[in-house]
């Protein structure tokens, strides 16, 4: 039961009180099985609509300007609908798991609505496929390209922005490359464009079909061949796994761990699902130093309550205020270097409102949503939203209704908290104390769900 609370948790969004009830007594092979065999039969999204680029460019200045806001209002809306399948029983958690995770990694900002979903659809494609696959896909990706400024990578003066990043963050790590390979590969990367509708285009004109030198190696090399180079680096699956084993498992680096899933990742060409397999089947995954060891992200800690309670809300723009509240906007990250994550999600700026979230989606209360960055800016700056949401709690009440105080403490406790730890029994008697049962067990929840361990996976 513990073991697929912290498996659900970590390879997806927590569970439903539903889910639980089904899934609890499942063993871990059968429910890694479900988990792998929902997400490789999950369509892919649908694509976006093209832009009307001949439309925009006919546009005055001060329509352009609309424009763009209306495209980000866009780009902020698909990063709330992602939210919400992230927390939609129909979906697959694993699927839409990992593609926070590769999201993550190959950080990058979307400006135009169109760019943001179909940068998502390439990860989701890729995201528990064949990692060489996916970098190349990435590479290719007009958000990227445009992002890192490979639209300005020209023979005679290539921009080393991509080559630099493609090796420094996201595929093999510093200290296996020098100065002179980022040179070389941002030549080999020359002519890797967008066209003004955000697709992929080679521009044969300005690529350098000269002779480079890469990790040693000499040849008319372009940018499929140097990722391929990079990828024939045992270091490079040290790298991925080293993240991945800090995303999903711990923060404490177990390096016999590492080196094993390593050597294993690289033999098997690069196989995403396979690797994630091995990890989540294997005993170590479920020690009791790895559960309930890592911070929830704000994506984590909101999709997670929504599944709890069964939220809907009734404002389109309340998921877009909480990531920005909280310190993470999908499509949206700080640097290429992408969140920084666990620690770094609390801090004075973010912990009160994770603690009285909860209040505040019971309550529907107008809250004051001071951005993160307002904060450290010591800005003024108030942003006042009613945080109007329907909360059904019914499938709780089926399942806690008749039991008594304790029962229903230690039912929703193990439910909730990754670890139940020491619950202050004699504070749950007081506050309910004379309640309804429908009003004992809101407070039940209101109480686990307050606790710092709730922001905890």
């Amino acid at each position: 039961m513990e073991k697929i609370k912290h498996l659900y948790g970590r390879a997806g969004f927590g569970l439903s009180i539903g889910e639980w009830e089904q899934k609890r007594k499942l063993s871990v092979s059968q429910a890694v099985n479900e988990l792998f065999t929902k997400a490789l039969a999950t369509p892919p999204l649908s694509p976006p609509n093209d832009p009307d680029v001949e439309g925009f460019l006919q546009m005055s200045e001060k329509d352009k300007a609309e424009s763009r806001k209306k495209e980000r209002r866009l780009v902020v809306l698909q990063s709330a609908a992602w939210i919400k399948r992230m927390s939609d029983e129909k979906e697959s958690p694993l699927l839409e798991r990992m593609t926070l995770f590769w999201h993550g990694h190959f950080a990058c900002q979307s400006k135009t609505s169109a760019m943001a979903g179909n940068q998502l659809n390439t990860i989701r494609k890729h995201a528990l496929g064949n990692f060489r696959e996916l970098v190349l896909a990435i590479a290719k990706d007009p958000s990227m390209i445009r992002f890192l400024n490979n639209q300005q990578n020209r023979k005679q003066k290539p921009n080393e922005n991509f080559a630099r990043e493609l090796m420094e963050l996201f595929t093999i790590g510093r200290g296996n490359y020098t100065e002179k390979d980022i040179k070389e590969a941002a030549r080999a990367f020359t002519g890797w464009s967008s066209t003004a509708k955000g697709e992929f285009i080679f521009r044969a004109r300005v690529h350098d079909y000269g002779q480079k030198t890469f990790f040693g190696k000499s040849g008319r090399f372009d940018g499929t061949d140097i990722i391929d180079m990079i990828l024939e680096k045992k270091e490079t699956a040290q790298f991925i796994v080293r993240k991945i084993y800090r995303y999903f498992v711990n923060e404490d680096i177990n390096e016999k761990h590492v080196q094993q899933l390593s050597n294993s990742f690289y033999a098997s060409d690069y196989d995403i699902a396979k690797l994630m397999q091995s990890i989540f089947l294997s005993d170590w995954f479920y020690e009791t130093k790895n559960r309930g060891s890592k911070i929830k992200s704000p994506v984590d800690l909101v999709a997670g309550m929504m599944k709890n309670l069964h939220i809907e809300f009734e404002n389109e723009l309340a998921l877009v205020f909480l990531q920005r509240s909280l310190g993470q906007s999908l499509f949206n990250p700080p640097n290429v270097a992408g969140w920084p994550g666990n620690r770094s999600w609390v801090d004075n700026s973010t912990l009160m409102i994770r603690l009285n979230l909860p209040a505040y989606l019971f309550n529907s209360k107008e809250v004051n949503f001071k951005l993160k960055e307002e904060f450290e800016a010591k800005r003024q700056n108030k942003i006042t939203r009613r945080l109007t949401a329907k909360v059904d709690l019914n499938p709780i009440f089926t399942q806690v209704i008749g039991k008594d105080i304790e029962e229903q403490v230690d039912y929703l406790s193990t439910y909730l908290l990754p670890n139940s730890g020491k619950i202050p029994m004699p504070l749950f008697k007081r506050i309910t104390r004379g309640k309804s049962e429908e009003d004992t067990t809101r407070l039940v929840l209101l109480g686990l769900m307050s606790m710092p361990e709730y922001q905890m996976c």
